[in-house]
């Protein structure tokens, strides 16, 4: 996989799926002509999007991984034995590196449905990849090498921040990372619903909230601050800030994200173990 422009497949072409891909054609670590994709032949939209893309869209999963230098096992964890069955029946180069994004199926899990000695690293991306600001974690599996490591930083440092955890971390970064923009997309909705509520018009409110969400973030994570002292930095005494919020504290605002992503957490790994 030293070439310029790497071979991709996606076995299933979800939003992640198009996230991905359009974040690593944007980044140009590929070319829409090196990714093809397997989606059901029902799954028309999914279908639609990657020819939109430019890319191959195939209703069969061994022809994508014969096609690709690197695999992206991308569809719903209990899909993933079905997608995979007719690998363990063919002769598979051990030269494709699969990376697999799917909740809660465990590298161990991967390897004994994958063929033998399979190279193969567990991912955890978010929807904003599309717009190279994903959060990415990994776990790399038993027989990945070094430059499988490096190609997977790449891929994912192209399209937002990578880094490396142990296994037993991933639940938790799943609810966090996972699903946590489903969160701040709530939020955002609901801090913008406020000012319209107040007399903003609605495109002005999307506008501002999102563009404040954006700003803290990158305040967090540019200054190195603990969120706290930045808080504190913007409440000043008996002022608006305070009041609204001693309404949110009133209401176990920090107390019900807590609870969201400790829900979430659970489901992950309600799915580990064979749950639907």
């Amino acid at each position: 996989m030293s070439g310029k422009m790497l071979r991709i497949g996606f076995i299933g072409g979800g939003k992640m799926a198009q996230a991905m891909a359009k974040g690593f054609i944007s980044a140009g670590l590929t070319k829409p002509d090196s990714i093809t994709t397997s989606c059901h032949p029902t799954d028309l939209p999914n279908i639609q999007a990657f020819k939109e893309l430019g890319a191959e869209s195939l209703t069969e999963n061994l022809p994508v991984v014969e096609k690709s230098e690197l695999v992206i096992l991308s569809v719903k964890p209990h899909i993933i034995p079905i997608a995979l069955a007719d690998l363990k029946k063919t002769k598979v180069d051990n030269d494709k590196l699969f990376l697999s994004i799917a909740m809660g199926v465990t590298i161990k899990k991967l390897e004994q449905i994958l063929p033998k000695d399979s190279r193969v690293i567990r991912v955890m991306p978010n929807t904003p990849a599309l717009v190279q600001s994903g959060a990415s974690v990994f776990v790399k599996g038993s027989n990945v090498t070094e430059g499988d490591v490096t190609v997977t930083k790449k891929l994912l440092q192209s399209i937002g921040t990578c880094e490396e955890v142990p296994e037993g971390l991933m639940d938790a970064v799943t609810a966090l990372s996972g699903s946590g923009p489903a969160y701040v997309y709530l939020f955002i909705e609901a801090l913008a619903d406020g000012g319209v509520k107040m007399g903003l018009p609605r495109d002005l409110a999307y506008r501002l909230a999102s563009q404040t969400v954006l700003g803290a973030g990158r305040m967090v994570r540019d200054t190195r601050e603990h969120p706290g002292k930045l808080k504190d930095d913007v409440t000043s005494p008996a002022g608006s800030t305070a009041s609204g919020i001693h309404f949110l504290e009133k209401q176990a605002f920090r107390g019900v994200v807590m609870g969201a992503i400790e829900e979430a957490t659970k489901r992950c790994k309600e799915v580990a173990e064979g749950g639907h």
